[in-house]
C-alpha cells in the first residue's frame, strides 16, 4: 500500500490555493500532497495513535460490517461510525455500501506528511 502525502498548510493558504487551480493558473505537480490540514493538532487528532491502530485492524481483520468492527474492538458501532467517517472525508477509509450493510476498507497506513 503506498504512503499517502499529507500536507500542513494554514487555511487561508489552501482556499488560495484551491482557487488558483481553480482558475487554471497552478497545477499541482503528482508529488504534492492531495490531503490538506491547518494545522499539526487536527492532524493528530484524526490520525491519533488509537485510530492508526484502528486502520490496521480493519485491514488485517477485513470485517464485513460495522458491527462486526465493533464487534472486534469492543467499541460501540455509532462511536465506530462517526470515526469512520472523518477517516473517510480524508480518503484513508473507503465506505463500501453492500447489501444490507457497509463495511469499511482501508485505503492507507502510511503516510508521509510535509509541513
Amino acid at each position: 500500500m503506498k504512503a499517502i502525502r499529507i500536507g500542513i498548510m494554514p487555511q487561508e493558504r489552501i482556499r488560495e490555493r484551491v482557487l488558483s487551480i481553480a482558475r487554471g493558473e497552478y497545477k499541482p505537480k503528482p508529488s504534492e500532497p492531495k490531503i490538506w490540514f491547518t494545522s499539526m493538532r487536527s492532524l493528530a487528532e484524526v490520525l491519533s495513535d488509537e485510530n492508526r491502530a484502528l486502520l490496521k485492524l480493519i485491514k488485517e481483520a477485513e470485517p464485513q460490517s460495522i458491527a462486526s468492527l465493533a464487534e472486534i474492538t469492543g467499541r460501540k458501532a455509532s462511536n465506530l461510525s462517526r470515526t469512520l467517517r472523518t477517516m473517510s472525508n480524508y480518503g484513508f477509509v473507503e465506505m463500501r455500501r453492500e447489501k444490507d450493510h457497509v463495511r469499511p476498507v482501508v485505503k492507507a497506513t502510511e503516510f508521509s506528511i510535509v509541513a
